[in-house]
């Protein structure tokens, strides 16, 4: 498929969209650094010797470089007009998502730093380029996963090996300029309330120099017409709120059923009547609640039928190749059954959880810490907290307003021997925690996926089994009736969690059954327990394993690992190319008996 002159050119911010702004993504001049050296070498003032294809990271095919070796430190380069019509206004350069430690200069001056792979961030250009001016725009982004960096799967070795896959350096998320006025919105938070019948909007505001008194309104939509307005005054505090209420006959739950989005107008108003800042949005109307050992999606029983996708693909590494594909993951999954994702060691793009939310299709969102030091947080020296509670404060910011997104999950299959000289895993799982619940108290937070539950109150408990043979699967899982769930140990070790005090329980990973057919002997493939010797014993044992979780009362839910085969891991539903497997309605039979069950009201 030819790619496009601009890569990628859907808007990426759709939960807050302003008019203007212009798609930095396509060619770039563009240098490797492997000796992190290109500051002293003066490659911030010079042209740079290779063409990149921005947002796709130099590891993939759709990027022009396709270099898989570490790249240690890499440079991009770009000379943009900002545009006249600009004028009087502010202009802000988005990265979507930059890996790993980001330096930005405009015109030969430092306009931004920062550091985490997965998500974004902005530079004022104020000072370096102005409206009508020419901007250079350099970056240098430094990238070493063989330290203990948040990377989630990405190989701390030169090549794919067991379940870690190929890198991604610098630019790997859609590149952009926007000019905002003096005074403007921030990244709006928008609170669904079915009880109250409407959405609480807390409007954060930005303003340089001397503030007006105003008002902000909000409009909402519904399938184009207006039902609600609402103004409120506005002195020059720091955040505006209010409650956008909606008229009875016109209240639509959401749910993946019947993925209901309304939209939204929001306007800062001056004085005099005058738009000063305004952008749109939309939000769905829904609750999600625990209560005893169940999920409950406005206030029905939900059991959640999840599959583990982890967001690769075979040409452009974690990044998708267009708008297309990310559609086209939700919707295979859903044809197989599944009524939503475990989105795996990665923050997925801004537009995969708008068409979640346009698809109803229910997520968890997580950190990709897997791989630090073995498997979570470890070393004191190396990676300090601060770092991990940071980055995933910014990922709860952004994400906070998807109705998709119905709990949180920070960290994955951690684990820290009591004899280390210091025990940090705990401080950090608990300031991810709390650092969560202090964003959001709207969804329930899992304090780690599998492994060390560390934090007493987190809100829900789980394990990992990739037994395959269903009956012992069943056994492990039999203890949940008594109290006594299955949790996970280290080989040789007493278990790592702190004792389960009654949370709603499910298993988070399950099922990784290997299939490749094809695969020839010496090639990389593999699996959890050994291969199927036929179609039909890949499906008596999916369906075994499944039918455990689902006829259990107790289980609220569960994750199949996985959506696709990713690289040598071939234990997917479908193909790393997203060919078909196997049939999907024969998946999708298995996994309906529950929601038939709680459709009756069970």
């Amino acid at each position: 498929m030819p790619i496009p002159a601009i890569p990628r050119p859907e808007y990426p911010r759709p939960q807050f969209v302003r008019p203007e702004w212009l798609n930095l993504n396509g060619e770039w001049e563009f240098a490797v650094d492997p000796g992190d050296s290109g500051l002293e070498r003066g490659l911030r003032e010079q042209p740079l010797p290779d063409r990149i294809r921005v947002p796709f990271c130099p590891e993939s095919k759709l990027s022009g470089i396709g270099n898989r070796d570490f790249l240690n430190a890499v440079w991009y380069r770009r000379t943009v007009q900002l545009p006249a019509a600009w004028q009087e206004r502010r202009v802000l350069l988005h990265f979507q998502a930059c890996d790993y430690d980001t330096t930005v200069w405009v015109n030969g001056r430092e306009v931004g730093r920062h550091r985490g792979g997965f998500t974004p961030f902005t530079c004022d250009l104020r000072g370096a380029a102005e409206p009508g001016a020419e901007a250079v725009i350099v970056v240098r982004a430094r990238d070493n996963t063989r330290l203990a960096q948040p990377a989630g799967k990405q190989s701390a070795q030169y090549g794919n090996h067991g379940c870690h896959y190929t890198r991604t350096t610098g630019i790997w998320q859609t590149v952009w300029l926007e000019p905002v006025p003096e005074v403007r919105f921030l990244r709006p938070r928008i609170t669904p309330d079915p009880a109250a019948g409407g959405f609480h909007l807390e409007l954060p505001v930005k303003a340089y120099g001397p503030v007006f008194p105003g008002r902000v309104r909000a409009a909402l939509l519904n399938a184009g017409r207006k039902i609600a307005v609402v103004e409120t005054s506005w002195q020059g505090g720091l955040a505006a709120r209010l409650f956008l209420p909606i008229p009875a006959a016109e209240r639509i739950l959401w749910e993946p059923a019947r993925p209901h989005l309304y939209d939204l107008r929001v306007e800062l108003l001056r004085t005099d009547g005058s738009v000063a800042d305004a952008f749109t949005s939309y939000a769905g109307l829904r609750s999600v609640e625990l209560d005893a050992f169940s999920f409950k999606l406005n206030d029905r029983k939900l059991f959640q039928r999840l599959v583990l996708d982890q967001g690769f693909y075979p040409d452009g590494v974690l990044t998708a190749p267009d708008d297309a594909a990310l559609v086209r993951d939700i919707e295979l999954s859903l044809a197989a059954g599944f009524n939503g994702a475990r989105l795996h060691q990665k923050v997925f793009e801004e537009r995969f959880l708008y068409h979640a939310d346009r698809l109803g299709y229910l997520v968890w969102g997580e950190f990709p810490d897997w791989g630090c030091n073995g498997f979570g947080p470890e070393g004191d020296n190396q990676q300090p907290g601060a770092t991990y509670i940071t980055q995933w404060l910014e990922a709860v910011e952004r994400d906070f307003s998807h109705p998709a997104l119905v709990g949180w999950c920070p960290l994955n299959e951690t684990w820290q021997k009591l004899t280390d000289r210091i025990t940090v895993l705990d401080d950090v799982t608990r300031g991810m925690f709390l650092a969560a619940k202090a964003m959001d108290t709207t969804r329930p937070v899992l304090d780690t996926s599998g492994y060390s539950h560390r934090v007493p109150e987190t809100d829900v408990y789980d394990s990992h089994d990739y037994e395959q043979d269903p009956e012992k699967f069943k056994a492990n899982q039999a203890g949940l009736a008594r109290g006594e769930p299955f949790v996970n140990h280290l080989a040789n070790q007493q278990p790592m969690s702190l004792p389960y005090q009654g949370q709603p329980y499910f298993v988070s990973e399950f099922g990784g059954i290997w299939w490749n057919p094809d695969a020839k002997p010496g090639e990389p493939s593999w699996g959890y327990g050994n291969r199927p010797q036929s179609l039909e014993e890949f499906h008596a044992r999916f369906a075994g394993l499944c039918q455990v979780l689902l006829e259990d009362p107790r289980m609220f839910g569960y994750c199949y690992t996985q959506l696709t085969d990713v690289h040598q891991e071939q234990n997917g539903i479908y193909r790393f190319d997203r060919a078909a497997k196997f049939d999907p309605e024969r998946l999708r039979a298995v996994q309906s008996v529950r929601a038939a069950i709680e459709q009756a009201g069970g």
